[in-house]
């Protein structure tokens, strides 16, 4: 069973399972989904990073004893990874690392895509201090993705990055996975953009297949 971490805290538990139907779907795992408490704008600042990291700690541990036999920290900053697989003896898979790392090996003009201020940690050593990055307008956390006006303004950042060159846009925040923002690049646009959830994903059926199943 996997256990997945939502640092965005949501009174309907439909929603906090959509990444666990997402991965569940592309990759036939099962797994649970929990939510860390007081985050109701998720992680987009330092300070609410460092609010979250003890909770997706305590969580992670929860999980763990609860009987998951893998972890996914379903946010694209990576927050607490580190402290995170110090505390728990199964795998923990991240999902900024992952986008990351799939959008390092395409190997083609890269581009990030988030909601904070600049790309997060993971991406910028995986592709460059230097990588192009860019927030949609009027979006500061991921609530705000969750309106119209919030997921036209994702996709009309996506059209400008690949207007200007780019070929493959990394998503820096989860949230871009809620509103299906992939599919509308790929159906709308024709362009290649590499979605954390399923990068996770790709990664969680390929390192711990038996665990996670």
């Amino acid at each position: 069973m996997l256990g997945i971490i939502r640092v965005l805290t949501h009174p309907d538990q439909h929603f906090v399972e959509e990444h666990g139907r997402l991965i569940h779907q592309e990759y036939a795992i099962n797994s649970i989904s929990r939510a860390i408490p007081d985050q109701h704008k998720g992680i987009f600042d330092d300070v609410s990073e460092a609010l979250a990291v003890p909770k997706i700690v305590t969580l992670g541990r929860q999980l763990e004893s609860d009987g998951c036999n893998a972890l996914f920290l379903s946010c694209a900053a990576d927050p607490g990874l580190a402290a995170l697989r110090d505390a728990v003896s199964i795998p923990v898979i991240s999902a900024g690392s992952a986008s990351a790392s799939i959008a390092r090996m395409l190997k083609r003009p890269v581009a990030v895509m988030g909601i904070g201020a600049a790309a997060p940690a993971p991406f910028r050593q995986l592709l460059g201090e230097s990588v192009r990055y860019a927030r949609p307008e009027g979006v500061l956390n991921t609530t705000d993705l969750l309106s119209a006006e919030g997921r036209a303004s994702a996709l009309a950042c996506a059209d400008t990055l690949y207007r200007e060159g780019i070929e493959v846009i990394a998503f820096s925040c989860t949230g871009f996975s809620t509103i299906a923002l992939g599919d509308s690049i790929r159906q709308q646009l024709g362009k290649v953009a590499v979605d954390a959830v399923s990068a996770a994903g790709l990664f969680i059926s390929q390192l711990a297949p038996q665990s996670a199943r």
